[in-house]
């Protein structure tokens, strides 16, 4: 897949929310050209230019048009390149409950897995921040039966649009599992959630970007590490 001078992906290899739109571009065979933003030290003028509202990746640019935030994005990406199986589906309803759980994902499950392993620092903290997380996987297991229809992805046959949502967190979720001793994704408890993780993990689209749970779960600490020192200064000042 050559690299299209015309697209180009703003990100940081360990973005959960940079890689759904890497993969949406890998779904619809698309070349682009990616470009790694450092947060962490420095924020590029291409970046503060493109995203002035949030500062934050993925952009996509599109010819001269930048677009933010991972899910309208990946929308954008669907409608835009159509001759690959759609990431969303084609029925209204099934489509609006893609977007809700998609949504949930990115505004419930992923802030409580980053205070869980950035931010919280108390036991009582993390202990509320893990059940949480528990519960949240018990819902998305129901919610893939529902959406998945018998088949091994939330869009089918097909990764979907919930698929790279939630799907680019699984990496994460071994980060987490591995810091706190914690089974997530239990094939006791979430054993169709546990079977779709292995399917998404090994897509063809999907395993080239996965980042390594050791380099992530040091990207993780230096975020930690950050948010300690900043809740020390507010405390002192």
């Amino acid at each position: 897949m050559a690299a299209d001078s015309n697209v180009k992906v703003l990100g940081t290899w360990h973005s959960p929310f940079v890689m759904s739109v890497r993969i949406a571009l890998h779904l619809k065979s698309v070349g682009y050209e990616y470009v790694e933003e450092d947060l962490l030290e420095f924020k590029s003028e291409l970046l503060l230019k493109s995203n002035p509202v949030h500062k934050k990746v993925p952009v996509l640019i599109h010819g001269d048009k930048p677009l933010c935030e991972s899910l309208i994005i990946v929308q954008y990406i669907n409608e835009v390149w159509t001759s690959a199986p759609s990431i969303l589906p084609s029925d209204p309803y099934d489509r609006a409950q893609a977007r809700f759980w998609a949504a949930y994902v990115n505004d419930k499950f992923f802030p409580a897995m980053r205070k869980l392993l950035v931010t919280s620092s108390t036991e009582e903290a993390k202990k509320a921040n893990t059940s949480a997380i528990l519960e949240g996987v018990v819902l998305l297991e129901e919610a893939f039966k529902n959406l998945s229809k018998g088949k091994v992805f939330f869009g089918g046959n097909n990764l979907g649009y919930v698929d790279l949502a939630m799907g680019t967190l699984l990496v994460l979720i071994k980060v987490m599992e591995k810091s706190t001793e914690t089974e997530v994704l239990s094939k006791a408890k979430t054993p169709s959630l546990a079977a779709w993780a292995d399917c998404f993990s090994s897509h063809a689209a999907v395993k080239d970007i996965f980042p390594d749970v050791d380099e992530l779960d040091g990207i993780v600490m230096k975020l930690r590490a950050k948010s300690s020192k900043a809740a020390a200064a507010t405390t002192t000042n």
